[in-house]
């Protein structure tokens, strides 16, 4: 049943997370509640930068790609573990500025970055920042005229590559809102004008073909789609691409039977493809960027929540109702996202009773699992749901006027408050 190595049971039968009774949390903070294991984040980016020095000669960076959970604490860990860090908003750029992370490995995305999010980026001298179209390269260019200083750019590339995964996740595909398309040609016109502009140094290119990819032939493929550019781009251009993005979308284990692989696994075959090119084509083996978000932290969050009450249904459904819901996590109401549930206190004992798992907003597609197994579950129980480290809280919301959860850290049998509880006097501070 448990999905991630930092998930355990007590001498009670009780789900222990970190070492921590998740009782004893939800008691001590109230639920719903999120709750982060520091060292599950801290090994994940110890084994990414472990295999990019091992793979890519440490001739690259790991950066994590904080739209997945972002907070204060996670850009100071980022910034301990010796990573980088990807930002898709000003909002998550001035967190990570405001804890002191180093700009230079700042990498700052987006497919609409508004003009004072691009200000705000070049007058901090972000690292590199991936334009997206030739509208914000004009605007970039613009603006670091008027300050005297150059750009650092990647573009965003479409490989055109099937990422075998859902359709809403699917973003390196020629009909996709992000980034410049090979087969239209426009990548190629994109670096042309790039080229042409004072204020812009074109650094290399970026792509990211989707997320949680269970397979690692679609990222190889990639590789070599985007190699096949850079070549194009030297003979043609006489431009060598010296640095290559390609992206994250490493899929992790949210029920047992999911097939993830390790690490290794994508690093070691990415990586002999892309040094079997360049040896080929004699072509300088470029500076590699990685951006696992979800492969980072997903593994360490669990999502506790209380049993409000049990509704049978006779010969239809048994709804299993918490005080939770899409308010903080609404990922399954997006794109039926799986996930492994759990009664914490019983979670030594199998499921018995087939339910499904309903949050308590005013909306009948407020549901966090369907058809799942739990033991015999009642009012009162605590109930977890794994691996919602990633995208649960970056997208949580007041809808209902439901106050956010807090966000807990465990560290060596001890917890922490990184991000407090909503009050509803936060939900109404900005009203007039």
């Amino acid at each position: 049943m448990f999905v991630s190595s930092n998930l355990s049971t007590n001498e009670k039968g009780h789900l222990t997370i970190g070492g921590v009774d998740a009782l004893s949390l939800a008691k001590e903070y109230g639920t719903p509640l999120y709750v982060m294991d520091e060292d599950t984040i801290r090994n994940a980016c110890r084994d990414f930068v472990r295999s990019m020095n091992e793979y890519y000669d440490g001739n690259g960076m790991v950066t994590y790609a904080s739209k997945a959970f972002s907070c204060k604490e996670i850009y100071r860990i980022m910034m301990e573990e010796n990573m980088g860090v990807d930002v898709v908003s000003g909002g998550e750029l001035y967190t990570a500025l405001s804890v002191g992370f180093p700009a230079e490995k700042i990498h700052f995305h987006g497919n609409n970055k508004t003009y004072e999010e691009l200000n705000l980026a070049m007058k901090n001298d972000v690292g590199e920042i991936i334009v997206d179209n030739l509208e914000e390269l004009n605007t970039l260019d613009e603006i670091a005229g008027e300050m005297g200083k150059k750009a650092n750019i990647m573009f965003r590339i479409k490989p055109g590559v099937d990422a075998h995964t859902h359709d809403f996740v699917q973003t390196g595909k020629i009909d996709s809102k992000f980034g410049f398309a090979i087969e239209t040609g426009e990548a190629f016109e994109a670096v042309e004008e790039a080229l042409k502009k004072e204020n812009i140094i074109l650094k290399g290119l970026h792509c990211h073909i989707g997320s949680q990819i269970l397979d690692v032939d679609p990222f190889v493929f990639t590789a070599e789609v985007m190699f096949r550019l850079m070549l194009k781009i030297r003979d043609e251009l006489k431009f060598i691409v010296s640095e290559l993005n390609l992206g994250g979308g490493f899929g992790i284990k949210y029920l047992p039977e999911d097939d993830a692989k390790d690490y290794d696994t994508f690093m070691k075959s990415v990586s002999a493809k892309v040094k079997e090119l360049c040896k080929e084509n004699d072509y300088p083996v470029p500076f590699i960027v990685i951006e696992p978000g979800r492969a980072i932290v997903a593994n360490s969050g669990t999502t506790l929540y209380t049993v409000g009450s049990v509704k049978n249904i006779p010969n239809i459904k048994t709804y299993v109702s918490v005080n939770g819901g899409m308010t903080d996590n609404p990922r399954y109401a997006l794109y039926q996202s799986p996930y492994t549930v759990a009664i914490a206190d019983r979670a030594d004992k199998d499921g018995d009773t087939l339910v499904t798992v309903a949050g308590r907003n005013c909306e009948s597609g407020d549901i966090i699992q369907e058809n799942v197994y739990l033991n015999s579950p009642k009012a009162g129980d605590t109930l977890a749901v794994f691996c919602t480290g990633a995208y649960n809280y970056s997208m949580a919301s007041n809808y209902n006027r439901v106050p956010r959860p807090p966000v807990v850290m465990i560290k060596d049998g001890k917890s922490r408050v990184i991000v407090k509880r909503e009050t509803y006097e936060d939900i109404i501070k900005n009203d007039i």
